[in-house]
């Protein structure tokens, strides 16, 4: 499978032969499992293929959760991820089957998605990046303010989408284009370079970029 649900270990770095320290993030991709094969023939009517990962309690999960995952031999999973593939992927798999990181090697780009760290309320220069203005010459302490944000009398409102303070991260976000540091195959450990969205033992998912570095989809 060109996708696949972790967790993220952390941050470290290996040496390349030169030397050069290379940060990188570790990512756990193992206890992938098939869940269930959706395919375009059937009363679906497309293609798709549901991940499980993880394990939990089962006084965690509901009935109906528990009777979709034992039909699928899914086991108590954690975590039940849709996704839309290619008809010959879905060749070769069925319910209940380990997945492994073949689709993954050294040097591929991938794009993991996760939810970014909560970071509470946050003023406009945080949050927005604005400029700040002048601490000097009467400000009156409001250098750090985001200034107007409406209209007198008409439309005599603030806007919707209007950039202001407000509630900072805790949202779901991309990091594309991460390249491939190192496979362990036996841990099923993932290394990519750079850093990934969220804290560590944050659940991630990661899949194979759509271009490659030599142009290839």
């Amino acid at each position: 499978m060109k996708t696949l649900l972790g967790v993220k270990i952390g941050m470290s770095r290996l040496f390349r032969d030169d030397g050069v320290a290379v940060p990188v993030t570790v990512l756990d991709l193992s206890g992938n499992r098939v869940c269930q094969l959706k395919k375009a023939d059937g009363p679906d009517g497309y293609d798709a293929v549901q991940l499980a990962h993880g394990a939990r309690k089962k006084k965690r999960l509901s009935a109906a959760a528990i009777g979709h995952r034992a039909k699928h031999k899914a086991g108590l999973a954690r975590r039940l991820k849709e996704v839309r593939c290619e008809a010959a992927e879905l060749e070769g798999l069925e319910s209940g089957q380990e997945l492994g990181l073949d689709a993954f090697a050294e040097g591929l780009l991938v794009d993991v998605i996760g939810v970014s760290k909560g970071k509470g309320f946050a003023g406009g220069i945080r949050r927005h990046n604005f400029r700040s203005g002048r601490a000097s010459h009467g400000t009156s302490r409001a250098h750090n303010t985001v200034g107007s944000t409406g209209q007198c009398q008409d439309p005599g409102r603030v806007f919707k989408g209007k950039k202001m303070p407000g509630h900072l991260g805790d949202r779901g976000c991309t990091v594309r284009n991460l390249p491939i540091a190192r496979v362990d195959l036996e841990r099923k450990l993932l290394f990519v370079k750079g850093g990934v969205p969220g804290a560590n033992n944050a659940q991630i998912a990661v899949r194979v970029a759509r271009i490659q570095k030599n142009g290839a989809a």
